[in-house]
């Protein structure tokens, strides 16, 4: 069997469909947003954080995570997409909440005024990051189900 064939193989159970539809439809929403309120969601708040060249940097993450979204949600080239986002997720969890936990600045990146910080502040901030990576890590291991894209594309 090819790498290719792999990569795109239709593994998992029909039920993954659901972590499909939750993890696609988070990042989806979430790369919208960086297009309406760039201010707020993409170069403004990338700037403010302290992440380099924030003006290329929030379009081109906010259209990973349109464009995988939704091949997330479709099932379509499950794990490569799956791969990207896991990638995108890890970052703004590195750059984001790693601050929170340690109480100050890391690496460059600025923290986020908050009235607690340490541990438990980190994994609050970090409660629905945490469930997408674990989302992905599933979607990568396990594969898109039976009720996708990549499956359909497999019986042709």
């Amino acid at each position: 069997m090819s790498l290719w064939k792999k990569i795109a193989a239709p593994t998992g159970a029909n039920a993954n469909v659901l972590i499909r539809f939750v993890v696609g439809g988070v990042f989806l929403n979430e790369g919208i947003l960086k297009f309406l309120y760039p201010a707020a969601q993409a170069a403004g708040r990338f700037a403010k954080i302290g992440f380099p060249h924030p003006d290329f940097f929030g379009p081109f993450v906010g259209m990973v995570e349109i464009v995988c979204g939704a091949m997330v949600i479709l099932g379509l080239l499950t794990r490569p997409a799956a791969f990207a986002l896991f990638i995108d997720i890890s970052v703004a969890i590195f750059t984001t909440k790693i601050p929170v936990l340690l109480g100050h600045g890391f690496q460059g990146f600025s923290l986020m005024e908050l009235p607690h910080y340490g541990f438990l502040s980190m994994v609050h901030e970090a409660r629905t990051d945490f469930a997408m990576w674990f989302g992905l890590l599933f979607l990568l291991i396990t594969g898109p189900g039976r009720c996708s894209a990549d499956a359909l594309i497999g019986r042709a």
